[in-house]
C-alpha cells in the first residue's frame, strides 16, 4: 500500500512556454481511487505519465510511500500502467501476455503461473486462458491489459483511458469491472484518468478536476480537489459547477440586493431569489451568477422556494424524464429543467420555477463560490 503525494508539481516542456500542470498539491491516500477529470488539454495523462515516470517533473516533489521519486526510473517505483491501448501481442494467448512481464523480469514459472491464474480470477478471464487477442471482444482484450497490470502487484495502479475505445455498452460493463477489481484488490491505490465525468463520479473516492483553456495562469491547475459529493454538491468555483453533472448546472447572470447572516437575496431578471450562503463580504449591487442543478427545480406557482417566470423552447422526452429547456431572460444562457416522467408541457408555454434556498449556490464576479450555510451529502 503506498501513499501518493504531489507537492507543488509543476510541469513545462520548455523555456517560454506555458506550464502543462501548474503547481498541483495533491494527497492519495493508500487504497484510494483517485480520478484525474478535466477538458481536453487539461494536462491529467501528464500529471499520471508523471507518477508512471514517463515525463520529468519540471519542479515540485512526487513521493510513492514515503519515497521521493522524481529521479527513480519506471521500474523502480511499483506502479502498473494501463495504456488506452490495449497493446497486446497478437502471437500470444491471455495467459502468455499476462506472464511476458513477468517472465522478462526472471520471475519463477511457478510463481508466475500462481499470479497468472489469480488476476484471470479476479477478472473472470479463466475459460479464456489459451485464446489469442483475436478472438477477444474489446471489452475483454482491456480486461487482459488489465490482468498484466495485475499480476505484478504494484503499490499503484494507473489508468490511462482504459474505456475511451470501447462502445457504450462495454464502457458500463467494464467501468463495473474495474470498480469490483478495486474493491478485490483494496490494498493499492490506483489513479485513473478520463474525461468522462460519469466514470469520475462512478468510480473515484477523491476526484482530481483540472482545468483547460486559454488562461496560461490558470491552464493545468486543480480546480479541486475532493470527494464526488463534494464536487457536486459543494462546487468552490463557476469551472466546477458547470463540468460536473450531466446536464449541467444552470448558471442565471443576477445581482446582490441584500446580504443577511446565512443568506443572501438576489435579483434575477427582475425577480428576487434567495441563496442559503454565507455572502458576507459581498454588497448591493455586486455582481453576480446564481447556479442551481436541473434536478433542483421545481415548477408551480405554489409551494416551497421562490417564484422564477421562464418560456419553455425546446423539449426532449426520454422516456423516464423529460428536459425542458427555458428561456430566462434575453441575456441569460438558457436554463434546463429536469422532470421525472413525460412532462405535459409544450414549447412556448410559460413555465414557473420555484428555486429552493438550500438548492442555489452563489458566485462572485470572479466566479468563486460563496459557501453554503446548509449541509448537504458528503
Amino acid at each position: 500500500m503506498s501513499r501518493i503525494d504531489f507537492k507543488q508539481i509543476c510541469k513545462r516542456y520548455g523555456p517560454g512556454l506555458p506550464l502543462t500542470i501548474n503547481n498541483a498539491n495533491i494527497t492519495i491516500d493508500k487504497g484510494e481511487f483517485c480520478v484525474f477529470v478535466g477538458p481536453s488539454g487539461c494536462g491529467k495523462s501528464t500529471l499520471l505519465r508523471m507518477v508512471a515516470g514517463l515525463e520529468d517533473i519540471t519542479s515540485g516533489d512526487m513521493s510513492i510511500g514515503g519515497t521521493r521519486v522524481n529521479d527513480l526510473p519506471p521500474a523502480k517505483r511499483g506502479v502498473a500502467m494501463v495504456f488506452q491501448s490495449y497493446a497486446l501481442y497478437p502471437h500470444m494467448t491471455v495467459a502468455e501476455n499476462m506472464a511476458f512481464g513477468l517472465r522478462v523480469m526472471g520471475s519463477d514459472k511457478a510463481e508466475i503461473d500462481r499470479k497468472v491464474k489469480k488476476a484471470g480470477d479476479i477478472l473472470q478471464l479463466g475459460p479464456l486462458m489459451d485464446r489469442l487477442p483475436k478472438a477477444l471482444s474489446g471489452g475483454q482484450r482491456q480486461r487482459v491489459a488489465i490482468g498484466r497490470a495485475i499480476v505484478k502487484e504494484p503499490d499503484v495502479f494507473l489508468f490511462d483511458e482504459p474505456l475511451s475505445n470501447l462502445d457504450a455498452a462495454l464502457r458500463v460493463q467494464t467501468r463495473l469491472e474495474i470498480a469490483k477489481l478495486h474493491h478485490d484488490i483494496g490494498t493499492a491505490s490506483m489513479i485513473y484518468v478520463t474525461h468522462d465525468q460519469v466514470e469520475a463520479m462512478t468510480l473515484a473516492d477523491k476526484i482530481v478536476l483540472l482545468r483547460a483553456g486559454a488562461d496560461v495562469q490558470t491552464k493545468g491547475s486543480v480546480a479541486q480537489f475532493g470527494t464526488p459529493m463534494d464536487l457536486y454538491h459543494r462546487p468552490q468555483n463557476l469551472f466546477v459547477a458547470e463540468f460536473i453533472g450531466s446536464p449541467k448546472m444552470n448558471i442565471l447572470p443576477g445581482r446582490i440586493v441584500r446580504v443577511e447572516a446565512d443568506h443572501a437575496v438576489v435579483e434575477v431578471h427582475g425577480e428576487q431569489i434567495t441563496a442559503a450562503v454565507n455572502a458576507r463580504g459581498a454588497k448591493a449591487g455586486d455582481k453576480v451568477s446564481l447556479g442551481i442543478r436541473p434536478e433542483h427545480l421545481l415548477t408551480g406557482d405554489e409551494g416551497p422556494g421562490c417564484a422564477l417566470h421562464v418560456t419553455v423552447r425546446q423539449l426532449e422526452r426520454l422516456g423516464e424524464s423529460s428536459m425542458l429547456y427555458l428561456d430566462v431572460a434575453p441575456d441569460a444562457p438558457m436554463a434546463t429543467l429536469r422532470i421525472e416522467g413525460y412532462a405535459s408541457q409544450s414549447a412556448g408555454d410559460r413555465v414557473t420555477l420555484r428555486l429552493r434556498p438550500e438548492q442555489c449556490h452563489l458566485f462572485d464576479a470572479n466566479g468563486e463560490a460563496f459557501a453554503r450555510t446548509v449541509q448537504l451529502p458528503a
